[in-house]
């Protein structure tokens, strides 16, 4: 019996320090990934009193305070420090001025070490460049086949590793510079994403979708593009009482650009003025809340349109418990986890054509993320006809009995077994 492949992990969030989707689906991976490899997940910070069948290590020290600097100097790439930028839903933004400016590099890590006290904020691009200096030095000390790298925030880090030690490099994709800010995205994050994709011998993107993104707008060998998709956790789905008699239609994300909340409004008016008995639900936070409470009391949708703000994974399901129809019309998805964890609580789904789960969820009702029309068509038409609501729950059912985070981690072995082959 061949002897595992030892992996070295580079994640930049991580239960329970988590602000979206990338540290649970990171999680959900390295728990199933733990059975086929032998796994070592090294972050920026993590919980110290945290328990996990595998190695996790941090890399920041324990006194959680700022490295002085500001100039951010990537390699021999003109990426620029872009002030505020928080490319993952975070309520951590900063705002503190810097008085000296500092070249942080292997010298200044063995000298001061690694510090970093929120994940993301007004310097996260300095803080990316530090953690790659930081493994420099410490990467040396492990003992590992491969370096799989998630998302732009690790990339550096890894491509730095693979540049002294010799060992193939897989990134992963969860989200991408085009998701966030549109076709025409350009900019430090995007060199960073498309140079550690260049220097990898492996790109994992989470969905085809994604993985013609990589190819396309990033120019990336495809020949060396693997899709595999995210997995779900499994849950104990529930069904609890509405306070209201109205039926229920639900999004769930950050309101951001990205997720087209600004269309759920528009499909929350057009479905208002054919069916006023129901209710829509906006779960979430992000910079665009406010605009959209603005923008929702102008449409006159005040009682029967409902933002909660943020939401912990408890009353998410509460949430989801409740739900007649799940409706997700993001204007780029990577993947849309959320969509299959309301799959899993028997809720029909009306999607965006633009997503990745749309590529797991044959049954769900979908449309393009600007047919507010159809979207709208679609969703009156699954609270009023139960026979088309049954068959669209039946079928994801049997769309996710197969989307688990072990089916992923198999097939994400079996490509690192060819990396090495």
């Amino acid at each position: 019996m061949s002897r595992k492949l030892k992996v070295l992990k580079l994640g930049w969030e991580f239960p329970p320090l988590i602000n979206g989707g990338l540290g649970i689906a990171c999680y959900g991976l390295s728990n199933a990934l733990s059975k086929y490899v032998d796994l070592h997940v090294v972050l920026p910070k993590s919980d110290p009193n945290a328990q996990y069948g595998y190695k996790v290590s941090s890399l920041s020290g324990q006194e959680q305070k700022t490295i002085e600097s500001t100039t951010n100097r990537f390699a021999s790439l003109s990426f620029v420090q872009h002030p505020g930028v928080s490319p993952y839903h975070s309520d951590e933004t900063t705002s503190e001025s810097h008085e000296h400016e500092e070249h942080y590099t292997e010298e200044t890590y063995l000298k001061k070490g690694f510090c970093i006290d929120k994940l993301y904020g007004q310097d996260v691009g300095q803080k990316v460049y530090e953690f790659s200096q930081a493994l420099k030095v410490e990467g040396l000390k492990y003992d590992f086949d491969i370096i799989h790298a998630h998302d732009w925030m690790t990339y550096q880090a890894g491509v730095e590793l693979k540049k002294i030690t010799g060992k193939p490099l897989v990134v992963h994709l969860h989200a991408s510079q085009y998701d966030r800010a549109g076709p025409e995205a350009r900019g430090w994050i995007y060199d960073i994403e498309q140079h550690g994709m260049r220097e990898a011998d492996l790109v994992i993107p989470v969905s085809n979708y994604t993985g013609g993104i990589v190819r396309d707008h990033y120019g990336i060998d495809g020949r060396k593009v693997h899709t595999v998709h995210n997995g779900a956790e499994a849950v104990d789905s529930f069904k609890s009482q509405k306070k209201f008699p109205e039926k229920m239609v639900l999004f769930l994300g950050r309101l951001t650009a990205q997720k087209g909340p600004e269309f759920f409004l528009e499909i929350a008016s057009k479905v208002l003025a054919s069916n006023p008995d129901v209710r829509f639900v906006m779960a979430g936070t992000g910079e665009q809340m406010r605009h959209l409470i603005e923008a929702g009391a102008f449409k006159g949708l005040g009682g029967r349109f409902h933002f909660t703000g943020f939401l912990n994974k408890e009353k998410v399901n509460k949430l989801l418990s409740m739900t007649d129809v799940y409706c997700m019309p993001s204007v780029s998805e990577p993947f849309g986890l959320s969509a299959l964890e309301a799959a899993q609580f028997g809720i029909p789904a009306v999607i965006s054509k633009q997503s990745g789960v749309a590529e797991i969820l044959q049954g769900a009702l979908k449309a393009d993320f600007w047919d507010t029309e159809l979207m709208a068509q679609h969703i009156n038409d699954l609270l009023t006809d139960d026979t088309l609501r049954d068959s669209v729950v039946q079928a994801a059912f049997d769309d996710i009995a197969a989307s688990t985070w072990d089916t992923a981690a198999e097939k994400i072995s079996g490509l690192y077994q060819d990396l090495v082959a």
